[in-house]
């Protein structure tokens, strides 16, 4: 549900003073002077292939301190064809295993101002099994059960982390298959304060 989960966020964003520009074309990422005005970048795309003019303006766009922020497949399972996007994002989608199941999301760093508050809490979701930088600032992980994939028990796999990529910030949130799912308080105010964290 892209557009959904998009029109979940643009009202809280242009509430905080964002301009917001909704765009259903990869070509914005080629355009260098659109990119470079831009303070948050939040894609919303599944899949997919970044050309690459497309892939260079968007790197280039964040490396330059533009924010990158995002959700589930949206951004976490986008244009498998570019490692250096994925390299950006700091992880890429692999697998469900289980499909939709009940779950646990630990907060790792209560401390971090970005949790501040926020406590373990239930979803009932895809439990994403990702390819993860080790590298990033992880915030929140979920324990794999090996219910369903017995050789992964015991697992802690992020599920919310930031990242620096050149001057500009990466947040990523594993959370977020379907719209309802922001209706989990924790969800939505996880991903509401990771927009404005990555914005410039």
């Amino acid at each position: 549900e892209p557009r959904q989960c998009v029109e979940r966020f643009v009202p809280f964003l242009r509430e905080r003073g964002f301009a917001v520009e909704v765009r259903d074309s990869l070509d914005v990422f080629a355009d260098a002077e659109t990119m470079a005005r831009m303070d948050l970048i939040v894609p919303c795309w599944t899949m997919g292939v970044l050309e690459p003019e497309q892939e260079k303006g968007l790197l280039d766009a964040v490396r330059a301190g533009a924010g990158i922020a995002g959700w589930h497949g949206g951004m976490g399972d986008a244009f498998r064809n570019s490692t250096a996007y994925q390299f950006m994002v700091g992880g890429q989608f692999v697998d469900h295993p289980g499909g939709i199941i009940d779950y646990t999301v630990n907060i790792i760093r209560p401390d971090d101002p970005l949790m501040a508050g926020v406590n373990d809490f239930a979803m009932w979701s895809e439990r994403y099994y990702m390819h993860v930088d080790p590298s990033n600032r992880v915030l929140a992980a979920t324990t794999l059960t090996g219910e369903h994939v017995p050789w992964v028990a015991g697992c802690v796999m992020p599920v919310v982390w930031t990242r620096p990529y050149g001057a500009g910030r990466v947040f990523y949130s594993a959370l977020g298959h379907v719209a309802a799912y922001f209706d989990v308080p924790e969800c939505m105010e996880i991903m509401r304060r990771g927009l404005l964290w990555a914005s410039r």
